[in-house]
């Protein structure tokens, strides 16, 4: 069995919504773009070394639309490899419609999304989901995730989409390394998700022991 990576971009509200372009979300978002500004070359170096070894990405309708529309028409070796990799490797899109799926080696996952997930899990070694908010809250619902690589950027919006919008259920998550930092004060924060269910304790008792 594989793993399946979480990719997300995020403000410190946690908004996780339209960062790349206003054109991603046109259900009048204002901030669309937002991590532009704010992105560098450090943070696009550590984007791809998380990428070493993905060979396959899971992706919900509108960020494949998104996808499809420029990756397949980029040259090889831009972005750092990323069109390269993106271009060749399997894609597998959750839609409740019937989606024109016109990228090369794209497929549609069909109405049951948790053991169809399940399959390209076990299927692949390394799955990544970028964006995806809509996806992202019934992967987080279904703990069907192995590691959330979340990078936060130094802004605050108060209105969108957030990461944990209504899908997330308690669980224990560890850092999985120190977290990395861009020159434009972005962190990245790598967490797998661990056995258990979060704890409880009082901090006015001695010893401040957990009780689970």
């Amino acid at each position: 069995m594989g793993t399946i990576h979480i990719d997300l971009f995020a403000t410190l509200d946690l908004v996780a919504q339209a960062p790349g372009g206003p054109e991603e979300d046109p259900e009048g978002f204002p901030y669309g773009g937002w991590q532009a500004p704010l992105f560098d070359e450090t943070g696009g170096r550590q984007v791809m070394d998380g990428m070493r070894g993905m060979d396959a990405l899971l992706l919900g309708r509108r960020t494949y639309d998104i996808f499809a529309a420029y990756w397949p028409h980029q040259a090889d070796g831009v972005d750092g490899g990323i069109a390269t990799l993106f271009n060749s490797i399997p894609k597998y899109v959750a839609s409740r419609g019937n989606p024109d799926l016109g990228w090369e080696g794209s497929t549609h996952l069909g109405p049951d999304l948790v053991t169809a997930v399940r399959a390209v899990r076990d299927k692949h070694e390394k799955v990544h989901v970028i964006g995806s908010l809509n996806l992202v809250q019934t992967l987080l619902h279904e703990r069907l995730f192995d590691q959330l690589n979340l990078w936060i950027f130094p802004i605050v919006l108060g209105v969108g989409k957030k990461v944990f919008d209504g899908g997330a259920v308690p669980a224990n998550l560890t850092l999985l390394e120190p977290p990395a930092t861009s020159g434009r004060g972005a962190v990245l924060l790598r967490y797998g998700l661990a056995a258990g269910t979060p704890g409880t304790g009082d901090m006015s008792r001695p010893g401040r022991g957990v009780e689970q």
